[in-house]
């Protein structure tokens, strides 16, 4: 069987330059992050003594564009790095196996470039809006672009740049280790004697999109009180860093009456199943999802992970985090008890069966999806597969629509 390697694809609006990109997604390890790497071709005539330039850039946009009013932006640009691609700087760059392959395809027009990430950039996420909200998304989004000039500092036309969205991601380690997270409060009552404990613990500290999370409930009550019912939620926190702004949505939740009431004297203990998808919490506003809209395959945003010894409040741009939260209905004079359990949602790492399992079933989602696509076709002779970047993702917006 020929397993064929998929390339995305895009050029300029003249045609003139075209990206070419083996991946989309790139990896955050922490000690080190998936170098940016890709090759363009620039049809020779068209340069006129000209330079291609290239740059990795972040938007951290932070408000609604609609209420960008008086010159006042809610978003700023960064550029994280650039460098002059064609001619080269460093004609003894070393190439990835997958640029190797492409300048050997494309022929001697085909340029590799390299672009870095710096230490401690944020991942991508993006904040869901509105159903009827058409404006940019929040969030934190990176794009590699390529223009044509003189000098760096030239104007940038539209007819000859070409610029590609990108994500930057972090995957789960190997181990997801052996701590079982606990939480465990008690409640007493004024004028009434004996308390309400309730201890929650779930079945590991790392699950992956996908996965049910199981919190087992234990409530002993030794008070007067009855719990009249019992509610659970996935809870996702979101800290916007850039406005010190922070929130917290529900992205799944039940609530059940079984075995309740808990009289007096009486002790329960249950297993509770969930599952945080983005499937379900389609057009909420403010979910914070790993990357674009309109994909199908997107997730919910992945919990934020910093190198050990370090804190989440070390961490720029968006950070995530998740918790299980049970509350305790214990009736109109006793009120309401809470715990929150805290838990890291993250992808699979590379190589793990979920992983495998994860690929095969977005490989059958794709072959569909792109079965009668023409920007999508594939060269037999060294088995790769062109995707045209633009007209994928005006795919995607149409069947989203």
């Amino acid at each position: 069987m020929v397993v064929s390697v998929k390339v995305f694809k895009k050029a300029t609006p003249n045609g003139k330059v075209t990206f070419y990109l083996g991946r989309r997604d790139f990896i955050d390890h922490l000690d080190y992050c998936d170098p940016v790497d890709g090759v363009i071709v620039v049809e020779p005539d068209y340069l006129k003594n000209r330079k291609v330039f290239g740059q990795l850039a972040t938007t951290y946009r932070y408000g609604r564009e609609e209420d960008e009013v008086m010159g006042v932006k809610f978003s700023k640009e960064l550029i994280l790095s650039r460098e002059q691609i064609v001619p080269m700087t460093n004609p003894n760059m070393e190439m990835t196996p997958m640029q190797e392959k492409l300048v050997r395809k494309l022929g001697s027009n085909a340029h590799p470039f390299t672009f870095h990430f710096p230490p401690n950039s944020p991942s991508s996420v993006t904040l869901q809006q509105e159903g009827d909200d058409l404006g940019k998304p929040l969030g934190v989004e990176y794009t590699i672009r390529a223009f044509v000039g003189d000098s760096e500092d030239d104007r940038q036309h539209k007819r000859s740049m070409v610029s590609l969205v990108i994500k930057k991601l972090q995957y789960a380690p190997l181990n997801r280790g052996q701590r079982l997270p606990s939480s465990l409060v008690s409640k007493g009552f004024t004028f009434s004697n004996g308390k309400i404990s309730l201890e929650v613990t779930l079945d590991r500290e790392i699950y992956y999109h996908g996965e049910k999370v199981a919190a087992t409930v234990q409530v002993s009550n030794n008070s007067k009180k009855s719990v009249k019912s019992i509610k659970c939620f996935i809870v996702q926190h979101t800290e916007i860093t850039m406005v010190n702004a922070q929130f917290s949505k529900h992205v799944a939740q039940l609530e059940t009456k079984e075995g309740c009431p808990i009289t007096p004297g009486a002790n329960l203990t249950k297993t509770f199943y969930l599952i945080p998808l983005a499937a379900n919490n389609k057009d909420r506003h403010g979910i914070a999802l790993d990357g674009h809209l309109k994909d199908e395959d997107v997730n919910l945003a992945s919990s934020t992970m910093v190198q050990e010894g370090k804190s989440t409040g070390d961490a720029c741009g968006i950070v995530i985090s998740y918790s299980v939260r049970i509350k305790l209905n214990c009736g109109t004079l006793g009120g309401e008890m809470q715990t929150d359990v805290p838990f890291k949602l993250l992808q699979p790492a590379p190589g793990t069966i979920e992983k495998k399992r994860s690929n095969a079933m977005k490989k059958m989602k794709s072959i569909e999806q792109h079965r009668n696509v023409k920007g999508y076709y594939q060269d037999d002779d060294d088995n790769i597969v062109f995707e045209d970047f633009a007209k994928m993702r005006m795919n995607n917006v149409n069947m989203a629509d």
